[in-house]
């Protein structure tokens, strides 16, 4: 299992409740040009069309050896396939509790493109700010240690 992507703004932004894995629906160049390491997340997520998991935003840039490719739109919609028993859990609680799905990372399980997201919760300006306060504090007492003063 290789990362190919990974939105680590997405941690800062959102609250995570719960993770789900999904495999994406690609073309062979495209997944050729992830494998090469031409993806971007950030800014990208995740909404129901139709009764489907649709990705939007997420930037998978084009494959230059396999030619010109006219037309091509780097962040179109891509199908995302889940069990349709998790469709249905996510849908309920997309619908009823108000919750963002965010991608955080795209990986290969063997020969297959996987996407990992989860189901979160915004952050308020405070909490982003709160977050960082403890980290740092955190980060200076490993480095010098408990003191008295």
């Amino acid at each position: 299992m290789s990362d190919l992507a990974v939105n680590r703004q997405a941690l800062h932004d959102f609250e995570v409740l719960d993770t789900y894995e999904g495999g994406l629906v690609l073309t062979g160049a495209e997944v050729k040009s992830a494998r090469a390491g031409h993806v971007n997340l950030k800014g990208s997520f995740l909404t129901m069309q139709n009764g489907e998991l649709i990705l939007k935003n997420a930037h998978i840039g084009h494959y230059a050896p396999a030619g010109s490719a006219e037309g091509y739109d780097p962040t179109h919609d891509k199908k995302v396939l889940v069990h349709k028993k998790e469709l249905n859990i996510l849908r309920g609680r997309h619908e009823a509790e108000r919750l963002t799905m965010v991608p955080i990372s795209l990986y290969t399980s063997k020969s297959r493109v996987k996407l990992k997201f989860v189901l979160a919760r915004g952050k308020k300006k405070h909490e982003k700010r709160a977050v960082i306060k403890a980290r740092d504090l955190d980060r200076d007492t490993r480095r010098y240690g408990e003191y008295d003063t």
